[in-house]
C-alpha cells in the first residue's frame, strides 16, 4: 500500500488549456499527459465548454460537487450528471461538450488506454466491504474526509488523500465518502 496525500498531487493546466485538474495517480508513474496507460485526477468546471480529448483512452467521470453537468458525447442525447448520479463511461476520443446548471463542478476522473488496461470507478457505501481483486487499486476520499478500513486497520484519509493498493486487500468504508478505482490489464 501507498499513500497519496493531497498536498502532493500534481496540479496541471488541462490538455485543452481551459482549467486545470489535480492528478491524484498515474502509470507510469513517470507518465505525461500523453503517455499514461492509466490516471486518476480531479478537475473543476467552472464554464460551459469542450472537455479535452485523449487519443485511445477510456474515460469515466463522476461529480464529487457542485451542481448539475449537462455532458453530449458525440452525437448521443445529452447526459445529466450530479453528486448523487453513477459514474458515466465514455471514449475519450470523442468530442464531448459541458454543460453547467448551477454552480460550478468538482469531478473525478478515471482514465485508462484502450488494448492496455481497462478500469471501473465505483462509489464505496459505508459498511459494504469489498475484495479487492484488481490488479492495482486507488481509494479516493472526496469530497470530503473519510474512515475507511483496509485488512481490518482503521484509516483515516482528508479530502483528497488516496490509497493506492494491489489485489487481495478488504476493503470498508467506515464514515465519509469514498471511490474506488480498479485497473486490470487487458487480458487479465
Amino acid at each position: 500500500m501507498e499513500w497519496l496525500f493531497a498536498e502532493t498531487h500534481r496540479r496541471m493546466r488541462w490538455k485543452n488549456g481551459r482549467g486545470e485538474t489535480v492528478e491524484i495517480a498515474v502509470e507510469p508513474r513517470e507518465a505525461s499527459i500523453d503517455t499514461f496507460d492509466w490516471r486518476v485526477s480531479t478537475a473543476a468546471v467552472v464554464e460551459d465548454g469542450v472537455f479535452s480529448t485523449f487519443q485511445g483512452i477510456e474515460r469515466t467521470l463522476a461529480v464529487l460537487n457542485g451542481g448539475e453537468l449537462f455532458l453530449t458525447i458525440g452525437e448521443q442525447p445529452e447526459s445529466r450528471l450530479d453528486t448523487a448520479s453513477v459514474p458515466l463511461s465514455f471514449p475519450a476520443d470523442t468530442r464531448c461538450v459541458a454543460r453547467l446548471s448551477g454552480e460550478a463542478v468538482e469531478d473525478l476522473n478515471v482514465m485508462s488506454r484502450r488494448g492496455v488496461c481497462r478500469h471501473l470507478l465505483k462509489r464505496l457505501s459505508i459498511d459494504v466491504t469489498i475484495e479487492q481483486t484488481s490488479t492495482v487499486a486507488v481509494i479516493v476520499s472526496a469530497p470530503g474526509a473519510a474512515t475507511v478500513q483496509v485488512d481490518g486497520s482503521q484509516l483515516e484519509f482528508r479530502p483528497l488523500d488516496s490509497l493506492r493498493l494491489s489485489s487481495g486487500h478488504r476493503i470498508t468504508l467506515i464514515s465519509g465518502n469514498a471511490w474506488l478505482a480498479q485497473f486490470d490489464p487487458v487480458g487479465a
